[in-house]
């Protein structure tokens, strides 16, 4: 019986997965709006009832899209208690925190970017898509203001920096809409930006090497 109702979740696993990839690829493409439930199904190789079974309605099936493209997974596990993150708190400097700060956000960039963009435009259209996520705080912001901290706790770290300015600086740098300009518009390989934004952040968080 413990068989049978591991290969069920397993199922139910893969399906649901199938259906996230699919309207991922179709929201990011023909927009939120523009896509409807019938041709994620089709999409997912999966009856439209099995969508409305799993998801309830199209804005949740949004909300779990995003959120699960953030975090990687659907464990439900925040940001700052991610291994990545642990990474850059235990980290013995500036230099080796800013690194591993820049290698987790990048891989959370190339699954979230062209998603946030989607979802931004989706938001206009329709305002009450932002209700779905109650806790209105940035979520962006307070990660980088709980690396900021971090930062400025340790040795290599440029004097005269404040919490709020390292993590409006890493705000920015760091952006999605930024990481789409590069990567996307102007084609920059992962690595290259990569490098290109961990030298500029240093410039201006951290002592001279």
């Amino acid at each position: 019986m413990t068989d049978v109702k591991e290969t069920r979740a397993g199922r139910a696993a893969r399906t649901r997965s199938r259906i996230l990839a699919a309207a991922t690829e179709l929201f990011v493409a023909d927009g939120y709006g523009a896509t409807t439930l019938q041709q994620v199904a089709d999409r997912a190789g999966v009856a439209v009832q099995t969508i409305y079974f799993t998801f309830r309605n199209k804005p949740t099936l949004l909300k779990e899209l995003v959120d699960v493209a953030i975090a990687g997974d659907d464990r439900p596990v925040v940001t700052l208690d991610r291994p990545w993150f642990a990474e850059v708190t235990a980290a013995p400097d500036a230099r080796a925190a800013l690194a591993a700060l820049v290698e987790g956000t990048g891989a959370i960039l190339g699954r979230v970017a062209a998603v946030s963009e989607m979802l931004r435009t989706a938001a206009t259209a329709d305002p009450e898509l932002r209700d779905l996520w109650h806790d209105r705080t940035d979520p962006r912001h307070t990660v980088h203001l709980a690396a900021a901290k971090a930062l400025l706790a340790k040795p290599g770290v440029r004097a005269g920096l404040t919490e709020e300015r390292t993590a409006d600086v890493l705000y920015a740098l760091l952006s999605p809409e930024l990481f789409l300009v590069l990567t996307r518009d102007r084609a920059w390989p992962r690595d290259e930006w990569r490098n290109w934004v961990l030298g500029l952040l240093a410039t201006q968080l951290l002592t001279a090497a």
